[in-house]
């Protein structure tokens, strides 16, 4: 599972709009509206950097309405509920 956060720039009169249309994109789990530098935050999960070429450069980029993105591809995916089990097991 390859796992992305797709920062976002939308044109001002289309932030809402453009989340939806995000939202339908195969592949994308989350769209949040943010505050600071990027309007929308998109959470991509697919199979592979393949699927995930396509989901960002064929899909998210074509949208109407987007002027930037950043995709930040996760390398490891932490939880609370993680790191607590591995302390508990004495895990470094």
């Amino acid at each position: 599972m390859t796992t992305a956060i797709v920062l976002i720039k939308a044109k001002t009169a289309q932030v809402s709009e453009l989340a939806r249309q995000i939202t339908q994109v195969h592949g994308v789990s989350e769209v949040f509206s943010v505050a600071g530098q990027y309007d929308l935050v998109a959470i991509v999960r697919v199979r592979s950097n393949e699927d995930l070429a396509s989901v960002v450069g064929d899909s998210i980029r074509q949208l109407d309405g987007l002027s930037h993105s950043e995709t930040l591809i996760a390398f490891r995916a932490y939880s609370k509920e993680e790191l607590d089990a591995g302390f508990a097991l004495g895990l470094d």
